[in-house]
């Protein structure tokens, strides 16, 4: 019998962790490979498993990511949020600057213990959306399931997907085949009395349709 209240408990407290993090303790190989264990039981289109895990650990190689992190984080900023900013059709929005937190992660990024950029053999085809779907559908179910994984265990982690900005770049520092596509970016380390708990979310009854789209349980 699995004990739901414990699967709950880290599904709702796995959290993007920027700050709490031990930076000076490794993590172990064995912890990250346990981790990708339960990560390729994810569910993956036509049984594929094209999903490939690159752990950056070497300081020279997270220094270089980190590099490119932050050239991708400043273009971000200093460009799209600019552009949003500036689009009429916007301008009831409130686009607001990123967090501090957001900052130091791009930062401190060679400073995380390890860095895990999950891949996926092949490239999508940018004209058609259904099999864009298809092909990361089939990898970022593994991504977050590494991600619960490292939860389990007492390791923080962040979800980040900017560095995409910069995938050419990215796979030549890390001698990424051409056919391979970056997808998620996991920076990793040991919690350091991190307060893990739920986010403030809508509830289901807010987010849930019932048969048709808009329609709430009650009108069943």
């Amino acid at each position: 019998m699995i004990d739901v209240d414990t699967v709950d408990e880290v599904l709702r407290t796995t959290r993007s962790v920027r700050r709490r993090i031990d930076f000076t303790r490794p993590i172990e190989p064995e912890v990250i490979e346990a981790c990708v264990a339960s990560a390729v039981q994810a569910p993956t289109g036509l049984n594929r498993e094209a999903w490939r895990f690159v752990v950056i650990t070497s300081p020279e190689r997270k220094a270089a990511i980190a590099t490119l992190y932050r050239r991708a984080f400043d273009e971000f900023v200093d460009g799209k949020l600019a552009e949003l900013r500036s689009d009429p059709k916007l301008a009831d929005l409130e686009i607001p600057e990123p967090r501090p937190t957001v900052r130091m992660l791009a930062d401190r990024l060679q400073d995380f213990p390890a860095l895990i950029l999950v891949c996926s053999l092949g490239r999508p085809d940018a004209a058609d959306v259904p099999q864009q779907i298809a092909f990361y559908g089939s990898v970022l179910p593994a991504a977050w399931s590494l991600m619960l994984a490292l939860r389990a265990r007492g390791i923080g982690s962040t979800w980040t997907t900017l560095l995409t900005q910069r995938s050419a770049e990215a796979a030549r520092a890390l001698g990424i085949p051409e056919d391979v596509t970056p997808t998620v970016l996991l920076p990793a380390g040991y919690l350091d009395d991190a307060r893990m708990r739920p986010a403030k979310r809508k509830g289901p009854a807010e987010v849930t349709y019932w048969n048709a789209w808009g329609r709430a349980r009650s009108d069943e």
